[in-house]
């Protein structure tokens, strides 16, 4: 039986994917004529990251349709979205805006998809 949980990972994984392909494309043609380098390097970072997590989110909603008993599970699911949407989101501000505080909530970001991919590893060797 496929939960509503298993079933939002998937779907939050395939749409956050094409979110960061939209968003990679968006940058690479609409914002390199307006970046500094060192800026479209701070917003290439944050769209491979928003990828390999959309990615993370499909493989958090394949694991648990298959250990669906694994809480780990859907909390390493939770927080890859959250770490992703302040890493990822951080950085994308942070290159258009130029407004440097955006930098302290990275590391909450990051924290938070640590966090995610130790979670589902313990959540796979619980079951």
């Amino acid at each position: 039986m496929i939960s509503q949980t298993d079933k939002w990972f998937l779907a939050l994984g395939a749409a956050n994917a094409g979110t960061a392909v939209v968003l990679g494309a968006f940058g690479a043609h609409a914002l390199k004529d307006r970046l500094s380098p060192k800026m479209m390097s701070i917003y290439h970072t944050g769209s491979q990251y928003h990828l390999y997590h959309a990615l993370g989110l499909v493989l958090v909603g394949v694991v648990a349709l298959q250990m669906p008993e694994s809480g780990l599970t859907q909390w390493s699911g939770w927080l890859m979205l959250t770490g992703t949407a302040l890493f990822s989101g951080s950085l994308y501000l942070l290159a258009i805006t130029g407004k440097g505080w955006l930098g302290a909530v990275t590391p909450v970001g990051g924290l938070s998809l640590i966090s995610a991919w130790i979670l589902l590893a313990a959540g796979v060797l619980q079951v």
